[in-house]
């Protein structure tokens, strides 16, 4: 893989030339930013930008006052190439939160190892509906500890509106919920997003994640996709390496609360 040239066109299609995640968002180009306007319930924050030491301070004052006259709290989603190269810290004095940071990485589906089955006695159901958003929520208030509520609405109505551009998949030891992760589509690029992969703390370390990534990735490669993209954790990293993802830059997320 040409990282450079990779890096460059996702940069082009998922962040300069970023679209909606959901029907209730909508996405803004206000000189140089692109960032994504929702609902309360929604993502809202900076998806890229195109800054300079002289232009840093005002464009992020402006989007300071922006979500703040909307009475949102939102994100700068930043990436370890954006300039300038101490926007981190320009974030932060102005009042953002800097979150755990995490490796964006990228892998040809044509280049990932994709026999990984799930363990026995697990089998996976795709989430489609209500009752398969609640198992899919569920599983990400055990395995991460954080309240879902946000993304429960976010998932059921993307299922609503355009099913197409979602994938959800829910692990199951017989009948209870152990893992779940989701795929998001863009439509008319070439990137498919891993999202929200975990497992419950005493199902970890059985192979179920891994083969929840190989799972999405055949379903991204029957519609054509050619690219795989996941923010990982330092946890998800070494098994996204073993199965062929190569890490491309960091991303941080920087939240402002107003």
């Amino acid at each position: 893989m040409d990282h450079e040239a990779v890096l460059a066109l996702y940069d082009r299609d998922m962040r300069e030339g970023a679209q909606p995640d959901g029907p209730d968002a909508g996405i803004e180009r206000v000189g140089r930013v692109v960032r994504q306007v929702a609902a309360s319930h929604g993502w809202n924050g900076v998806v890229w930008s195109d800054l300079d030491p002289a232009s840093a301070g005002a464009v992020i004052a402006e989007q300071i006052a922006h979500y703040s006259g909307l009475g949102l709290d939102f994100e700068w989603k930043l990436y370890g190439h954006d300039l300038p190269a101490d926007l981190g810290p320009r974030l932060a004095a102005a009042g953002f939160t800097p979150e755990a940071e995490e490796t964006l990485m990228i892998a040809e589906v044509s280049d990932l190892v994709l026999d990984a089955e799930p363990p026995e006695g697990i089998r996976f159901l795709p989430a489609v509906d209500r009752a398969g958003v609640d198992l899919v929520a569920d599983v990400h208030e055990k395995a991460f500890g954080t309240d879902s509520s946000r993304l429960r609405q976010q998932l059921l109505a993307r299922l609503t509106a355009d099913p197409d551009t979602v994938v959800a998949v829910v692990a199951l030891a017989g009948d209870t919920p152990v893992s779940a992760a989701r795929m998001e589509l863009v439509p008319g690029t070439r990137f498919a997003g891993l999202w929200g992969g975990g497992t419950v703390e005493a199902w970890r370390g059985r192979g179920i994640y891994r083969a929840l990534v190989a799972q999405r990735a055949h379903a991204a490669a029957e519609r054509g996709y050619r690219y795989l993209q996941v923010d990982a954790s330092s946890q998800s990293r070494p098994i996204l390496e073993r199965l062929g993802f190569q890490p491309l830059t960091t991303t941080t997320p920087y939240v402002y609360v107003p």
